[in-house]
């Protein structure tokens, strides 16, 4: 009974702030049908098919063809990510591309290698370009000291030009910054922070060895107003050992309190037999399924009622917020970093396994350092794997995406852009959405189709219908659980 109640309580915080009369019929049972492994959609395909045939001589040809103008979307300001993937200590949960070291004498030839990367980058693509875009990400990008962090700032500034009105954000760890290592970032330029959260519990955190008090993060919070940063990120994870609904409920609200401008939070994923660090979570700690399912609810529940508005995908945002702004003016994108604000930028990723994308192209560096070094030792570009996508990825990238970002799919739109009759094209993956229709998930008619407020939720499961490759592969643990 507690969980259907909480379970309908969300449906009509969301109800209420969509301004529907009648909440949506969201229960246990539409939840656990749903709660299948899928794809997060940063990108179509996804990373799991990239292939080694595609390397360091297709991507050359991919920033060469970019500058020469030739692919669409060629002129527009560039999105930068950079992957720093150092720690001092390791998080039980993380499955992030890492290096556990308490040697800070490691940053500095990474700093020199991820400057040479990006002298063979800008070689074909050319100095100058515009970047309205940037992110730093890890690993821990603060385990950098504000030395290492203004040399790696002063070699992309020497080969880009960025934009005065852009997003630049770096991923915290709370426990490696203080109000002055925050006041040095600001001077850098970013003006985005992202702290990592996850839990607020002791018992949670001692059980993913990551004990970082919540006044820690109230502080650096303060800070990062003080200091005039135009967005403050939380990350929550679900689904952690030792957690409850009721626990994870408290952090909620909690984090609520602290009025970050936008929340992501995700469910952990426990695949030990891919990620070491986490063969130390006992399997029989963790939450189970019906829990995780009333964290959900009641996650969302909760912020709603704080005043966030649900973006997708486990996204929140202050109504103020351009997250929140660019939803409802229809103007969201997403990327590997999730949604954003941006336009459809080509990414340039930069470091030891970074994923990025230029044209119709994804390309994704070296996974160690040994490899990573050693291709610019030869002064190549460490590139070991991506993807030429063919006319089919493109056609779904565009549905996929439409449906992410804006729950929506218009017929004659992609009919337009992909010179394709949209109702033939899809004819199986149409029909099965109505099953997803006749539970109130989404609404069609002659022109397309619409999600509602319940299908939101959904947002991943119903983009599956239209991903080739996961209606062919019945096995689908590579990724985590939609729920």
């Amino acid at each position: 009974m507690e969980q259907k109640t909480t379970v309908e309580t969300m449906a009509r915080a969301e109800a209420a702030a969509q301004g529907a009369d009648n909440p949506p019929a969201l229960n246990e049972e539409l939840l656990r049908r749903m709660d299948v492994p899928g794809p997060r959609y940063t990108s179509y395909p996804t990373a799991d098919r990239f292939v080694e045939a595609f390397g360091p001589e297709q991507y050359l040809q991919a920033l060469a063809e970019l500058s020469a103008g030739v692919v669409a979307g060629a002129g527009g300001p560039l999105s930068v990510y950079v992957h720093v993937p150092f720690c001092e200590s390791v998080c039980y949960y993380c499955a992030c591309n890492k290096i556990v070291t308490r040697d800070h004498g490691r940053a500095d030839p990474y700093i020199d290698a991820v400057a040479h990367e990006l002298s063979l980058v800008t070689a074909a693509l050319g100095n100058g370009q515009p970047v309205s875009q940037l992110h730093f990400g890890g690993g821990t990008p603060t385990f950098l000291s504000d030395a290492e962090l203004t040399r790696m700032m002063q070699s992309l500034r020497e080969r880009f030009d960025f934009l005065p009105k852009g997003e630049y954000s770096i991923e915290i760890d709370p426990r490696t910054v203080t109000h002055q290592r925050l006041e040095h970032l600001r001077s850098l330029g970013f003006n985005r922070v992202s702290f990592g959260v996850q839990d607020i519990e002791p018992e949670v955190q001692k059980a993913v060895h990551r004990i970082q008090p919540l006044e820690q993060v109230r502080e650096l919070m303060v800070s990062a107003r003080a200091l005039g940063y135009e967005s403050i990120n939380v990350d929550l994870i679900y689904g952690l050992p030792k957690q409850t609904p009721e626990s994870f409920e408290h952090t909620v609200r909690e984090v609520a309190a602290l009025r970050p401008d936008r929340v992501a939070m995700y469910g952990y994923a426990h695949l030990p037999q891919r990620f070491k660090p986490q063969r130390r979570i006992p399997i029989e700690v963790l939450p189970t399924g019906g829990d995780r399912i009333g964290m959900l609810s009641r996650a969302i529940a909760g912020f709603i009622s704080h005043g966030y508005q649900y973006i997708g995908m486990d996204h929140f945002a202050l109504p103020d917020d351009p997250l929140a702004q660019a939803k409802r003016q229809g103007r969201l994108h997403r990327n590997f970093q999730g949604y954003s604000t941006q336009p459809d930028c080509d990414l340039v990723a930069l470091g030891v396994s970074a994923i990025g994308r230029i044209g119709p192209t994804y390309s994704q560096n070296a996974k160690t350092l040994d490899d990573y070094y050693d291709a610019l030792r030869r002064n190549t570009l460490p590139v070991v794997r991506g993807l030429a996508l063919t006319r089919d990825d493109l056609v779904r990238r565009a549905v996929i995406m439409s449906i992410m970002c804006h729950g929506r799919l218009s017929y004659e739109s992609v009919a337009l852009a992909h010179l394709i009759d949209v109702k033939s094209y899809f004819a199986a993956e149409l029909e099965s959405l109505q099953d997803h229709a006749d539970a109130g998930l989404l609404t069609m008619d002659a022109d397309g189709f619409e999600l509602t407020a319940l299908g939101w939720y959904f947002v991943r499961y119903i983009a599956m219908a239209f991903d080739r490759y996961v209606r062919a592969d019945r096995t689908r643990e590579r990724f985590s659980r939609v729920i």
